[in-house]
């Protein structure tokens, strides 16, 4: 079946979800191996100071001199402090003079309030609120099986590496006058600031060349 395939992010960059928006049949890569620095347990928002990281703490697997791969749905957040508190704390302080934090806070903040334990499980209930949030009706699929280059797919998943710079075009920003605008952060920080907006901001985008 044609469609697009993408990782599930943590509230990934407005890039991914220009992606998500215009797939005519949306795919959610399921059976691959969990890699570091990506936007699978990481996402960056605008903060009184600039570009902030918010990471979510994972567990590893321990086995001294051998390199042991975890499979993405597999992996366990860490528990040993509470990040959860910690990044509801830092989106309320970066947004909550934003346009929409209020529209949305009630929506978003159980989130960051139920306990889970796999990461796969806390990204697909973000998904699902976000999509909740904006009034999306974006039915999807979740692969079964590895393949490492898919025939009939719009194959996206670089866009989970969170070194790839990517340029958005701008809108307002909170802390926009200190910094200057601040270009893919997280889809939150286009929410917050753009409100029922960002389905036409993200529609447009994807038509750019």
């Amino acid at each position: 079946m044609h469609g697009t395939l993408l990782h599930l992010p943590y509230f990934g960059p407005v890039t991914h979800f220009a992606e998500v928006v215009n797939a005519e049949q949306l795919w959610f890569e399921n059976d691959d191996n969990y890699q570091k620095q990506t936007y699978r347990n990481r996402m960056y928002i605008y903060g009184a100071n600039g570009k902030l990281l918010l990471n979510i703490p994972i567990k590893h697997l321990n086995s001294p001199g051998v390199k042991q791969h975890q499979k993405y749905r597999d992996v366990r957040m860490e528990k040993d402090f509470d990040w959860q508190k910690q990044h509801w704390k830092s989106l309320k302080s970066a947004y909550q003079t934003s346009p929409f934090f209020e529209f949305y806070e009630d929506d978003l903040a159980p989130l960051y309030h139920t306990d889970f334990e796999f990461l796969t499980d806390f990204n697909y209930r973000c998904f699902e609120k976000l999509c909740e949030c904006l009034q999306l009706d974006i039915p999807f699929e979740k692969t079964s099986e590895y393949i490492k280059e898919p025939l009939e797919k719009n194959d996206r998943r670089d866009l989970i590496n969170a070194k790839v710079d990517s340029r958005t075009p701008a809108y307002n920003q909170v802390f926009q006058e200190k910094k200057g605008f601040l270009s893919n952060l997280s889809i939150l920080d286009l929410v917050f600031n753009e409100g029922p907006n960002t389905i036409n901001y993200l529609r447009e985008l994807s038509f750019r060349p």
